[in-house]
């Protein structure tokens, strides 16, 4: 019996070393897939929003918003909610309008339907209709400090 003994420890060990190799492989790999850049297919870049800007699309836009994105972007859209610190990388900043000029409305789209961790996806959540909403809406963000205005106070 006691030559069972120190097989069994090295067959312990061994497998506590492959399970701590198996959640380092995952969290590095969770790590890096979060902090890639955003691929977005051509087609979905090329999509035109189609939705015009008006009172009433944004207060609709304004109350989606309150309920699904201010935790982490802030009720300004400066990326400054409540929830953003818990993440890396940091939730979009919308008021940057240099940034904001470089992304079409159909990406903006597609990153709101498709999400990307720690982003949900909105595809089921919301209708094609209040998705193309909210791209109005982030977009306002970017306007109205392009213009010189302050964005809402968070």
């Amino acid at each position: 019996m006691p030559t069972n003994e120190p097989r069994k420890s090295g067959a312990r060990k061994t497998l506590f070393v492959l399970l701590l190799a198996l959640i380092l492989v995952a969290v590095a790999y969770a790590y890096f897939q979060e902090n890639k850049p955003w691929v977005i297919p051509e087609e979905a870049k090329a999509r035109k929003n189609p939705l015009q800007p008006s009172e009433a699309v944004l207060k609709s836009a304004k109350a989606l918003y309150g309920e699904n994105c201010a935790n982490c972007h802030g009720d300004g859209g400066k990326g400054d909610g409540s929830e953003a610190p818990r993440y890396d990388p940091k939730p979009a900043d919308f008021t940057d309008a240099l940034h904001m000029n470089t992304v079409s409305d159909g990406a903006l789209f597609y990153q709101i339907s498709q999400g990307r961790k720690p982003m949900p996806a909105f595809k089921r959540r919301m209708t094609e209709y209040q998705r193309w909403q909210l791209v109005l809406l982030v977009r306002s963000f970017a306007q109205k400090t392009a213009a010189g205005e302050k964005p809402p106070p968070q």
